[in-house]
């Protein structure tokens, strides 16, 4: 595995690698070790999948508040999405600042994203799903989130969206927090 800084504290793009031969191939998802040697979370208690029929689907932004903030290792498993992590961490050198990547079925990459970092993404194709080890089990009560569209941010999601949830719609703008 090697890691490459996301551009956010603490965030990083995790390269992974493949072994391929005739049978076709393998790659460690997660390595425990490898982990602790980097000073990251090495304990995700939680595993999620999420599924989305439509491209251009906006999932996000989410986060949980203290005392149940998470980091998530995101890793696409089925089509391509188009991967969000915005800083909300008010001391943060890049606080209100987003970075994303690309991720796709097959390809040897996953997102760490960190604690007081909002997640979301956008489907770049039909039927994709996307995999989740969480650092913290989910407390609904400590649930949150921000708008995918606040123009603080100003993400430039790669195409027109076309499905977002109600709850997701609904979140607050950052300025009204």
């Amino acid at each position: 595995m090697r890691f490459e800084p996301l551009g956010l504290a603490g965030g990083f793009v995790v390269h992974l690698a493949w072994n391929r031969d005739e049978r076709g191939g393998f790659v460690r998802l997660f390595d425990a070790e490898t982990f602790r040697a980097h000073g990251l979370p090495s304990e995700f208690p939680q595993t999620s999948l999420s599924a989305t029929k439509t491209a251009g689907t906006v999932r996000g932004l989410h986060f949980q508040r203290a005392p149940h903030g998470e980091v998530k290792l995101v890793r696409c498993i089925r089509g391509a999405l188009f991967d969000v992590a915005v800083d909300l961490r008010p001391g943060s050198q890049t606080f209100r600042q987003w970075r994303a990547v690309t991720l796709r079925e097959g390809d040897a990459l996953a997102v760490l994203i960190p604690e007081g970092c909002a997640h979301g993404f956008q489907t770049l194709t039909d039927g994709t799903e996307v995999l989740y080890h969480i650092s913290a089990p989910y407390a609904a009560e400590h649930a949150d989130g921000v708008r995918f569209d606040d123009p603080a941010f100003g993400i430039a999601w790669p195409m027109a969206v076309t499905v977002v949830s109600a709850r997701d719609k609904a979140w607050k703008l950052i300025g009204e927090r």
